[in-house]
């Protein structure tokens, strides 16, 4: 038999236990923890004054050059960031086909359809269409992927939590659904659009890249899918310089609800899946609301607080883990109940 050469043993080894690391690190959790909840709360209440800041902009500036300056700012503010301290984002060119599918699903054709919708219909219906994004998940993640398959709980969670914002924004704004029916549709699509981008995103924490870098990538591949489309369609040039408000609105959608923002979001995804990554969604209307209500003396009525509790429901049974106390509680009380015997 031929002698095994200890040079070669130590390599194969160092490759099994390689292997082993990058599988683990590729492994998504379905229950969330306290960190996990912390940053869609966090995110919630970030992307909880987007759609004032969306309705600002599209006021005074046509929604391709909006879109192409939002990414613009945002994919530089990143670039400036990584100049400072030096580093780079380290994407491999083969990722970059992939960055720009991203780029497209996730900023260029959602972020159009939400600033046209939002010209036609008010910035809290547009809210509530968006709350549809975590059932739109749930679905494309159950068929796409392995780990994040679709249960009774799950999709109950979703619908108890849409009901919630529907209940929140109230039936003042549900009656307006069926007026200007295609800047509903768009902001429908911009849902499933954002969906769609949340299960292509899983793919880069197993190529061990970080949120930072698939941030600073999809934001930059954006603008450059944004650039010909406004030249072309918004020809910007002929169009009067906006007002300051209008400039500020869009400053702080790309540095703050963009750059900053989605590097949380695809860190939330790489370490809790997209499902539920998405839950934020739900959260954003009622934020949006109560900060109203905090800072701008606007009253909250019985029916915030009744949507409120529908989405915590919801939120509950989607995390899974208040059901299964009470199952062990139901199973335990069961087990006590039983006779005894000699």
């Amino acid at each position: 038999m031929k002698p095994l050469d200890p040079t070669q043993f130590d390599r194969n080894r160092a490759e099994a236990a390689t292997a082993d690391r990058t599988y683990a690190g590729g492994m998504i959790r379905t229950q969330m923890n306290k960190r996990d909840w912390g940053i869609i709360l966090f995110l919630a209440a970030i992307w909880g004054g987007a759609f004032f800041f969306i309705g600002v902009a599209v006021r005074h500036v046509p929604p391709l050059t909006y879109v192409w300056l939002r990414l613009t700012i945002a994919s530089g503010g990143l670039w400036i960031y990584l100049w400072l301290k030096g580093e780079r984002p380290g994407l491999p060119r083969h990722i970059w086909a992939s960055i720009f599918l991203l780029a497209l699903l996730n900023n260029a054709v959602p972020f159009v359809l939400i600033g046209w919708g939002e010209i036609h219909i008010a910035s809290g219906l547009a809210a509530i269409l968006n709350a549809t994004t975590p059932i739109w998940g749930v679905v494309v993640a159950h068929f796409l992927t392995h780990d994040e398959r679709m249960s009774p709980g799950k999709l109950g969670g979703v619908l108890l939590g849409v009901a919630g914002v529907a209940v929140m924004v109230g039936p003042s704004i549900l009656s307006n659904i069926g007026n200007d029916a295609l800047a509903q549709l768009a902001c429908v699509v911009a849902s499933l659009s954002y969906a769609l981008a949340a299960v292509w995103a899983r793919r880069y924490r197993k190529m061990g890249i970080s949120p930072f870098a698939v941030t600073t990538g999809q934001l930059t591949a954006g603008a450059v899918i944004l650039l010909p489309l406004s030249l072309a369609f918004d020809r910007p040039w002929t169009l009067p310089a906006p007002p300051l408000g209008a400039w500020a609105a869009i400053a702080a959608l790309a540095l703050v609800c963009t750059a900053f923002a989605y590097v949380l979001y695809f860190r939330l995804i790489a370490q809790a899946g997209a499902t539920n990554a998405m839950l934020v969604t739900l959260l954003v209307p009622p934020i949006a609301i109560f900060l109203g209500g905090l800072f701008l003396d606007e009253a909250l009525t019985a029916g915030d607080f009744i949507g409120l509790g529908l989405i915590a429901l919801g939120l509950a049974a989607i995390d899974g883990r208040l059901l299964g106390r009470l199952q062990s509680l139901r199973g335990s009380s069961r087990f006590s109940a039983l006779p005894e015997t000699e």
